[in-house]
């Protein structure tokens, strides 16, 4: 008789850690794909505040051709997925990049689904609604906390108080970048926000009863060492690399591990909690873990 029971464990489908990734970006796209058509989708603060600077130039310097769209806000409505997808269609992109924080790779999961697809986005909600391929996704976190580089996971703001989410294969990352240096401008109040999220996402898969399994209960545990570790050092000095770094790779574990064996209770009352309010997600996770 097996002493494990039965599991499966999915993720993205290659990751890259590497302090200045950004720097290099177009030499390791340019060795991954043929593709030269790129979509950039970020925010406005990130794309004037010149943090997509070295990355651009990179990537221009190595031939590829740049769309870059930059409306995306905090808890995106449905209507920037479809700006941003028309914009796509319109400059023939065939490689989407989400770089961000989880709301901009959010809508990079769901661009890079929907710009070669017929699907309407209305029937994709739910779990397993997602038809055919997708465009190749890369995905480069600027946060250390949603995970969302490598969740199969989209959350989008339906209505005034109300927020739903896609849940398919389709949504893993073909490849993932983590690059801490572009993690050193947050400010402390930020860091504290997306961290405690990240060590919501831990402890909750870690604690799951659903789905979890050696490999997730393996992640969870050194996401949470990782995180509790450095995330006091990193919201007292910004600019400490090694807890930068622990602190990217400690979310993105924790997202692996939840993504595999989801998330629960604190999560149920932050959602309604910042769907009402517009609370940030990861002080609303914050918020509900003392009462859970």
């Amino acid at each position: 008789m097996s002493i494990f029971k039965a599991f499966t464990f999915d993720t993205v489908g290659s990751l890259v850690a590497e302090w200045g990734a950004a720097r290099r970006l177009g030499d390791i796209l340019g060795n991954w794909t043929e593709s030269r058509s790129l979509l950039i989708v970020t925010d406005k603060f990130l794309h004037t505040g010149g943090l997509l600077d070295n990355a651009k130039a990179s990537l221009l310097e190595a031939g590829f051709t740049l769309s870059v769209f930059d409306d995306v806000v905090a808890d995106p409505p449905e209507s920037v997925l479809h700006d941003c997808v028309g914009q796509a269609r319109a400059a023939g992109v065939d490689v989407v990049l989400g770089l961000g924080g989880g709301s901009s790779m959010d809508i990079a999961k769901l661009a890079a689904v929907l710009i070669p697809s017929n699907q309407q986005l209305a029937d994709l909600y739910g779990i397993g609604k997602v038809k055919g391929s997708r465009l190749p996704l890369v995905q480069i976190p600027t946060t250390a906390g949603t995970g969302s580089e490598v969740t199969n996971i989209t959350i989008l703001t339906t209505g005034e108080t109300t927020k739903m989410g896609v849940v398919a294969q389709q949504l893993y990352a073909d490849k993932v970048i983590l690059d801490a240096e572009l993690t050193l401008g947050l400010p402390p109040l930020i860091t504290a926000a997306t961290g405690i999220d990240a060590m919501v996402h831990a402890i909750e898969a870690y604690t799951s009863r659903h789905r979890k399994n050696p490999l997730s209960d393996a992640l969870a545990r050194e996401a949470l060492r990782l995180l509790a570790g450095n995330l006091i050092a990193a919201c007292e000095d910004g600019k400490n690399r090694l807890a930068r770094e622990a602190m990217l790779l400690g979310a993105t574990l924790a997202g692996q591990a939840f993504a595999n064996a989801p998330v629960a209770a604190v999560h149920a009352l932050a959602y309604p909690l910042g769907g009402h309010y517009h609370i940030p997600h990861g002080l609303s996770n914050a918020l509900m873990l003392g009462p859970v």
